[in-house]
């Protein structure tokens, strides 16, 4: 049996509330060969019943893993870089330097991750980790969808990737 593929990036989900959000978070991880991690309590059922309810006939083939919790994702998925996408920072994320394997941390889509969070960030990974998308100052145009945040999250990450090292040929 083949040793299975390390994944290009972990997409992180911290607690998700929407299952739609996160089925559109699955495909984009399943089609650019990244691991997904669902750390719980998540605001939905993923039993089997509820991913057929949702059309999920692809799910099988999503690398997802779920956490029971926070500290859960730290000991299991063990990971050493690791950037928080985040309304509250003012960096954009081309200014990061992804590197395979990194994690890109979402957080909830009714109001981002806890406050202590953002703190653990700063602490283990330094200030510059927390990323953002720029937007328009706008109080209408509060964040984007959690499903088109991650894929503009994973896509700059990929981008920055050698195209040789990805899995697949490149247009």
């Amino acid at each position: 049996m083949a040793p299975p593929v390390e994944p290009l990036f972990h997409v992180v989900l911290f607690q998700p509330q929407i299952p739609n959000n996160t089925g559109n978070i699955g495909r984009t991880c399943m089609t650019t060969g990244c691991r997904l991690h669902l750390i719980h309590p998540l605001g939905f059922q993923m039993d089997e019943k509820a991913k057929r309810r949702a059309g999920l006939d692809y799910w099988q083939h999503v690398d997802c893993v779920e956490h029971a919790d926070w500290e859960a994702y730290l000991r299991d998925a063990r990971p050493t870089r690791l950037w928080l996408y985040t309304t509250a920072s003012p960096r954009p994320h081309w200014e990061a330097r992804f590197e395979r394997g990194d994690h890109l941390l979402f957080g909830q889509e009714n109001g981002g991750v806890p406050e202590w969070l953002h703190q653990w960030v700063d602490q283990c990974q330094g200030t510059g980790h927390r990323l953002g998308l720029p937007m328009r100052p706008l109080k209408e145009a509060r964040s984007l969808n959690l499903a088109t945040a991650a894929a503009c999250g994973v896509y700059e990450a990929l981008r920055q990737v050698s195209p040789a090292e990805l899995p697949w040929d490149t247009p």
